[in-house]
This record gives C-alpha cells, sequence and structure tokens, in this order.
C-alpha cells in the first residue's frame, strides 16, 4: 500500500508513563505524543513523513547539494537509514544523488524542483501547526513549558 494511502491508527500507549494516569510525566508523554501526531498528519497531507521533510528541510537550509554523510550527521541518524530515505526522495523525485567534482567516493544530494515545492510546502504546513498551537497555549503555560522542557534536556 502507498503512503500515501495509509491511514494513521491510533498507537496504543506502551510507555511506562501510560501506567501512572494523572502525573505530570504521563501528562507530558500524551502532549507529545499528540504533537507528533497532529505535525505527521499535516505532513501526510502534502504527501510527506517527518523524517522526509527533515531530510528536504535540511536540503533547503544548505542551499547547495548536500554529502549524504553530512545529512545523516544533520539529521542525527545512521549514514545506511539515510542511504534508505534519500532512495525513497529520489524515487519519488524530490532528489537527485550527484557525484562529487572533488571526491568520487562522496555522493551528494540536490533537490529537484519537486523536492523544493514540498519542502516549501511542508514548511507551512508546519508553520500552520505551530501556529495552532502557540494559539491554544497561554503565554504563561508555554513558558512553564519551555522550564520544564530545560529542566529535562541532558547538558
Amino acid at each position: 500500500m502507498k503512503e500515501t494511502q495509509r491511514r494513521k491508527q491510533p498507537r496504543a500507549s506502551i510507555t511506562p508513563a501510560a501506567s501512572l494516569p494523572g502525573t505530570t510525566m504521563s501528562s507530558f508523554m500524551e502532549a507529545a505524543h499528540l504533537l507528533h501526531s497532529r505535525v505527521e498528519a499535516a505532513l501526510e497531507a502534502v504527501h510527506l513523513s517527518p523524517a522526509k521533510f527533515a531530510a528536504l528541510d535540511h536540503l533547503v537550509k544548505a542551499g547547495q547539494p548536500v554529502p549524504l554523510r553530512v545529512l545523516s550527521e544533520g539529521l542525527h541518524c545512521v549514514p545506511s537509514n539515510m542511504t534508505q530515505l534519500i532512495d525513497r526522495l529520489e524515487a519519488e523525485g524530490m532528489v537527485r544523488r550527484l557525484a562529487d567534482p572533488a571526491d568520487r567516493r562522496i555522493v551528494r544530494a540536490e533537490l529537484t524542483t519537486l523536492g523544493k515545492q514540498r519542502a516549501a510546502a511542508g514548511a507551512k504546513v508546519i508553520a500552520k501547526a505551530q501556529a495552532d498551537f502557540a494559539k491554544a497555549v497561554s503565554k504563561a503555560g508555554g513558558a512553564a513549558l519551555d522550564r520544564l522542557v530545560r529542566s529535562i534536556r541532558p547538558p
């Protein structure tokens, strides 16, 4: 079944926090899950997944062809995963592979016109999701959330 034809089913919560309803941790994890689901749905409407959008967005921001190794480092994934993601993006006509002119062992990814269009569409739906979230959360609530994230982020 094609990715655009799949319907996302709500995931059953299998996190330890799910066994602790009513705790701050379970609320935070539920909020993260709900926000992630909204972002996935928004991107799906423009025929992208979060991973595809992240790769396209990285290429847009780079403004030039990027070595696959640099892409994998920038997106914090192993090179084999990046190769598979670029395979899918290339098959869908959103990127093309280029040989590095200085080192034939290096492969670069370059956006196609379709890739640029999809990246722009993805950025637009992400911006709307961010705006919708900002409307739903008060300034005080946003500040509290920022403090919470800072308090649990590793140094």
